[in-house]
């Protein structure tokens, strides 16, 4: 049953009131009001559950959506997306009990494509990743809001990430597909679901060519401090190529699945190399791998090439990033339902 409080009508007693009852993220909150939270619900059932949201397995019902989605300041034409990017984590295959009991910095990161997304605001241009775009900014909130009251993952309880990351806060975007050279990563209004890392920028002011831009993406993709040093050939990996970069990328003729079979091919390290990092012999590595003798030899970086998600977001400037993922999360994409 839902809790009514009665607090002094200020915006300091109810921050306060909710940060000594560890219902929000230290930011201020919009008061979820029940007129608000009904706005929010726009008629969908308060009652009706998506499933139950680890690690402490509480019911993700659309009221409690309703609620953390009030207070991270989202406007109820984003409800839909918050929905769609719930549903998406509560699939098996994203393993959302990894994903918030982990101590890898790890969050989920929304990507929205289609017209919806882009008529309510969610932005995937300039500046996409930061600070400036209330869609962007408030459905991310709302999402982190509901991991941490509904699912219950708390820094240090829940929540055992070592460092954290400031994509824990909010982390959402649209594919600029206006800019794109290619066919959106999905067709129509789609909530896709990536269990990631915060960017890990690839600067290229010098490349004129594909082959020279996505060599510099597949380094920055590998590293030996990285958490794929434990699980090469198990993890999938998202490349956000910058408008600039795609062009070039795009004029050398490269399709998406082009880009996606040079990263697969090129993104990786000698055996030798990963032998001498720390995380070997960490976890079980699949057995052609461990039947593997040659040091020389150079075990991919995920699968297959279906595993490196392409899509292109951001402004002007020569700058792209990749986004590693936490190797035991599958992304998942789900419709927006309006």
């Amino acid at each position: 049953m839902t809790e009514v409080l009665e607090l002094d009508d200020t915006p300091e007693a109810v921050f306060a009131e909710f940060c000594a009852r560890e219902w929000c993220d230290g930011l201020p909150i919009v008061p979820p009001t029940e007129d608000r939270v009904r706005a929010m619900l726009d008629g969908r059932p308060p009652g009706h559950s998506l499933g139950a949201m680890p690690p402490l397995w509480r019911a993700a019902t659309f009221e409690k959506l309703a609620i953390n989605a009030v207070m991270a300041g989202s406007e109820p034409a984003c409800f839909p997306i918050i929905v769609a990017a719930v549903e998406a984590m509560l699939d098996p295959a994203f393993n959302l009990y990894g994903v918030q009991a982990t101590t890898h910095p790890v969050a989920p990161l929304v990507v929205v494509n289609g017209p919806y997304g882009a008529s309510i605001g969610v932005h995937g241009g300039q500046g996409c990743f930061g600070p400036g775009f209330r869609a962007n900014a408030t459905i991310g909130r709302a999402i982190r809001l509901i991991l941490m009251n509904v699912g219950g993952a708390w820094p240090g309880r829940g929540d055992m990430a070592t460092q954290g990351s400031p994509a824990k806060f909010s982390y959402c975007i649209a594919e600029n597909e206006e800019q794109s050279p290619w066919a959106p990563l999905t067709e129509g209004d789609v909530v896709t679901v990536y269990g990631g890392e915060p960017p890990h920028n690839v600067n290229d002011h010098v490349s004129t060519t594909a082959a020279g831009i996505l060599a510099n993406v597949a380094d920055t993709a590998v590293s030996l401090g990285s958490n794929v040093g434990a699980y090469f050939s198990q993890a999938q990996l998202m490349v956000v190529l910058g408008p600039e970069h795609a062009a070039t990328v795009a004029g050398d003729g490269f399709s998406r699945a082009d880009v996606q079979r040079y990263v697969y091919e090129n993104a990786r390290l000698p055996l030798g190399l990963l032998k001498l990092s720390g995380m070997w012999g960490m976890h079980d590595w699949p057995g052609w791998m461990n039947a593997i003798t040659d040091p020389d030899a150079r075990p991919p970086r995920v699968p297959s090439p279906d595993d490196v998600f392409v899509l292109v977001a951001g402004g002007s400037g020569k700058h792209s990033c990749v986004i590693p993922n936490c190797t035991f999360s599958r992304a998942v994409s789900r419709p927006i339902t309006r």
